[in-house]
């Protein structure tokens, strides 16, 4: 297994903290299952809190939080989910929508992952008859993830909402980086949650535990849930130790982000100064990072090789996107670092092209 110096690849690619594994050692335990597990009750009070919500589940995974958000809120095999065409649960989750869900995906081509009530009008307000698929669920992802951490306008979710509750389609928030969009913007989880009929928040990514996240709504739809958890094997037994984790990164590493934010947006200005680098500033809002290769014979995909021969890990999308998402481990020592290093390739770059000119 390769070690990477410096580890761009995402952000769950982080480290527990002494400070996080001693809390999770020292947890108070019980039956989580029988709703007997103290450190996950507190974690589930205070998400509930934080959301807005009535009622919260802990689970392993934001994956697991989609596939049993989407079978509680669909009701019959091949149900309408209508979401972005970037979307995480739709692309990176093993067929969850179709597979696990047994509903059909219906994609919109949104602005990097965000759509707009708009859009989905004509889908929602088409007349319903025995041979077609129903519109169930709308869901979006706060922040996206495939279009560069961008941030879901408020009145934007509202709109969505709003319509698709008019029609009578429920709608879903995938917020594995809700608490990015919220320490941007000033605009708490709550306000951003409340038209949602579910939404859950991930500890694993910016918050740096190293598993668990917690899937909330009202009481009714938490009680579907639960059966859900048990069929995909999500029942946990003394489960404090990982909701512990959970807890310490909530307490501990939720102020850190608009530094982690700041990294981004430092290294994004320094990225726009390489010659072959194509960057829009302003769509670095958070602490993810999207930028195209622009170069006649220098693929992304050469791009991320070189950059691993110099022990940094970083995404090709494609053929020319690379991306790029500044986590907990990373310092301002390893973004300079970061930044001579794609100089060099650059300046290696410049010359193949200019002898082969």
């Amino acid at each position: 297994m390769t070690k990477f110096k410096i580890d761009l690849f995402s952000d769950t690619n982080t480290n527990p903290s002494l400070e996080m594994r001693r809390a999770m050692c020292e947890a108070e335990v019980g039956n989580e299952v029988a709703g007997e597990d103290p450190t996950v009750n507190k974690l589930l009070e205070i998400v509930c809190e934080l959301l807005g919500k009535e009622a919260a589940v802990f689970l392993p995974s934001g994956t697991m939080c989609n596939g049993i958000a989407y079978r509680v809120l669909c009701q019959r095999p091949g149900d309408l989910i209508i979401l972005d065409e970037t979307a995480h649960p739709l692309i990176k989750c093993s067929g969850l929508i179709s597979g696990l869900a047994q509903a059909q995906p219906c994609c919109i081509a949104g602005r990097r992952g965000i759509f707009t009530a708009k859009q989905i009008e004509s889908i929602i307000s088409a007349p319903q008859g025995f041979n077609t698929a129903r519109p169930r669920v709308v869901s979006i992802e706060q922040t996206t993830n495939f279009g560069g951490g961008a941030i879901w306008p408020l009145k934007t979710i509202e709109e969505v909402c709003n319509l698709a509750h008019q029609y009578n389609v429920y709608t879903h928030m995938d917020g594995a980086h809700l608490l990015n969009a919220v320490v941007e913007t000033g605009i708490s989880a709550a306000d951003y949650s409340q038209p949602f009929d579910s939404v859950w928040i991930d500890f694993s990514k910016s918050l740096g535990a190293p598993i668990g996240a917690v899937l909330a709504g009202s009481q009714s739809f938490i009680e579907e849930a639960w059966y859900y958890k048990f069929q995909q094997g999500g029942g946990l037994h003394q489960a404090g130790i990982l909701a512990a984790g959970c807890l310490y990164g909530l307490q501990h590493h939720y102020q850190r982000l608009p530094e982690m934010h700041a990294y981004a947006k430092q290294l994004a200005k320094l990225l726009s100064e390489v010659p072959f680098i194509k960057i829009d500033l302003d769509e670095v809002e958070t602490n993810i990072i999207i930028f195209e290769i622009k170069h006649p014979q220098f693929s992304a995909n050469h791009f991320e090789q070189a950059l691993r021969e110099k022990g940094i890990r970083v995404l090709a999308l494609d053929h020319i996107r690379i991306r790029i998402m500044i986590h907990l481990d990373i310092s301002l020592s390893d973004i300079h670092e970061v930044f001579s290093a794609i100089c060099e390739i650059s300046e290696t770059q410049l010359k193949i092209k200019a002898v082969n000119d």
